[in-house]
């Protein structure tokens, strides 16, 4: 028998939420599987395993991955996992005409500022991040404003690359024509 869990069985068992004798019946040789998230390397290999697949599938022409698709994949979290990563890649399949799979192809959006609320129940994680893109966001706009929208001396400052900054200030919704 082969079962699978996304929680914590002890921290359940020590919260009476799952018998500690069914564990041990169940936990003869445990197996375990970070999430996806934590195997990024892992993604452009299964992306292109699917890829294969569903080409075949449909019976269309093999596919590449663009560059931007690969960056776009490598900063997603992926909560559903390798389920998630597959039905993106099939969704991408049916909807690319062409040689490359490009962003435009795949259902995934990585959250913005505005995009992110802190619930009452926000991890550690969430509350950090929302605090980085703030603090971020802050920065390159203190830096825009001494440097009189110099773009160029900017990006020397923050010792970030050119096109960084041109993410960073498309994420934050920035005016690129500071002045």
């Amino acid at each position: 028998m082969i079962a699978a869990t996304n929680i914590d069985l002890k921290a359940a068992i020590e919260a009476k939420a799952f018998r500690e004798d069914l564990y041990y019946r169940l936990s003869v040789f445990p197996i375990v599987i970070p999430p996806l998230r934590d195997r990024r390397d892992d993604i452009p290999k299964l992306a292109d395993y699917f890829i294969a697949k569903y080409c075949a599938e449909m019976k269309k022409p093999v596919k590449k991955l663009s560059q931007e698709s690969l960056k776009l994949m490598d900063r997603y979290h992926w909560p559903g996992n390798v389920r998630e990563l597959e039905n993106t890649v099939e969704r991408a399949i049916i909807l690319c005409e062409s040689r490359y799979i490009g962003p435009e192809h795949i259902a995934i959006r990585i959250p913005t500022d505005q995009d992110i609320r802190l619930r009452e129940d926000a991890g550690l994680k969430e509350i950090g991040q929302h605090a980085q893109m703030q603090a971020e966001r802050a920065l390159i706009l203190r830096v825009l404003e001494q440097t009189r929208g110099n773009k160029r001396k900017t990006a020397e400052i923050l010792k970030i690359d050119y096109t960084t900054l041109f993410e960073k200030l498309k994420r934050y919704n920035i005016e690129a024509s500071r002045n």
